[in-house]
């Protein structure tokens, strides 16, 4: 259930109505927009609310019920699109945000190599991979916490703020220190204990939707970490299994303007994990943009043959480059823009 404030009502009227609400047994969560504020009743009866005596509270102008099962990161609760910020960079606005870096930090050296060259090409945040879930448990699984401090470093030094993998709950507070961004990937997207872990952090959230989610499983997914009080989280389609076996997933385009439609959250693609093959990036990239994509994850390798991780899908930073110059060519064309104006209130790690 929702309580619609109007636009003239006081701090107080809002306190009012909320202290209504917990008084049946409520969970609140208040959402202040631009014209109104919008409060946000979970969990309790609501077949004993009496909506009559709720509407003549002062400044409430309607109730409207959510009948999602996703209620905090429903549209309905939220009408306004929310913008996620990493670091000084917002996501959500009519820009398109670009993180790019390798699928799997190997050593510093080449880290900053491949950080310098997104950062030329114009690549918003750094990505790469300190823990890596990989489908044999003979393949590189990451450096861990010294991979978390290569990454934090590289950031540092080419002024990018950083987002990488937990897939630990009890990694997470080290991982926060570290990163601007945490991602929950593909694999761990229903793993709801590290989904509530990462709701009770400070942090904005990459939250992948999993191989096998629908896109209510993958909002459900979201709300776990929202009702912890963190809703800062963007969803990013990452490929999906179905029986096509000639790409590594089926990217479902589709997504991005559905979920836009469902919900108030950021919505973004990762081209390279849904393709598996770094020819097939661009095509989807600039089809993602195209179709609304607020954020893309792309990775780059300064010598994909020679990557330890995901080389086969894996742009080299000249390729990436000649990528970011068409993206901003669609982004143009469909009155949106690869130009993004940091927040002067960022207070970087």
């Amino acid at each position: 259930m929702v309580v619609i404030m109007n636009s003239g009502a006081t701090k107080e009227n809002i306190l009012q109505v909320q202290r209504w609400l917990e008084e049946m047994g409520f969970g609140i969560h208040c959402s202040q927009g631009v014209e109104r504020t919008i409060i946000g009743a979970i969990g309790g009866d609501k077949s004993k609310v009496d909506i009559e005596q709720l509407l003549s509270l002062p400044g409430v102008e309607r109730v409207v019920h959510v009948v999602e099962p996703y209620k905090l990161v429903s549209r309905s609760f939220h009408p306004e699109t929310s913008v996620v910020k990493v670091g000084g960079v917002p996501i959500g606005r009519n820009n398109v945000v670009i993180a790019a870096g390798p699928c799997a930090i190997e050593d510093y050296q080449t880290l900053v190599q491949i950080a310098q060259a997104v950062k030329a090409a114009g690549a918003h945040i750094l990505r790469g991979g300190s823990y890596k879930p990989r489908t044999s448990p003979y393949s590189f699984q990451g450096h861990g916490a010294e991979g978390l401090q290569m990454l934090h470093a590289a950031g540092q030094a080419v002024g990018l703020p950083v987002v990488t993998e937990v897939m630990d709950p009890r990694d997470v507070e080290l991982v926060a220190e570290y990163a601007d961004m945490l991602q929950i990937g593909a694999r761990n997207a229903q793993n709801y204990s590290l989904l509530k872990e990462v709701g009770q952090t400070d942090r904005p959230i990459l939250l992948k939707r999993g191989m096998h989610c629908t896109i209510e499983d993958w909002l459900l997914a979201a709300e776990y970490i929202a009702v912890q009080g963190n809703t800062q989280i963007v969803l990013v389609e990452r490929g999906i299994r179905s029986f096509e076996t000639y790409t590594r997933n089926t990217l479902d385009l589709s997504a991005v303007p559905v979920v836009h439609k469902l919900s108030h959250l950021p919505v973004g693609i990762d081209p390279s994990h849904a393709t598996g093959m770094s020819e097939l990036v661009p095509t989807m990239a600039k089809a993602g943009v195209a179709a609304g994509a607020d954020f893309l994850m792309i990775e780059v390798h300064h010598d994909p043959p020679k990557a330890w991780c995901d080389g086969r899908q894996s742009l080299n930073c000249d390729q990436f480059a000649q990528l970011m110059t068409e993206l901003a060519q669609v982004a143009t064309a469909v009155g949106r823009s690869l130009e993004v104006v940091e927040d002067e209130d960022h207070n970087p790690l």
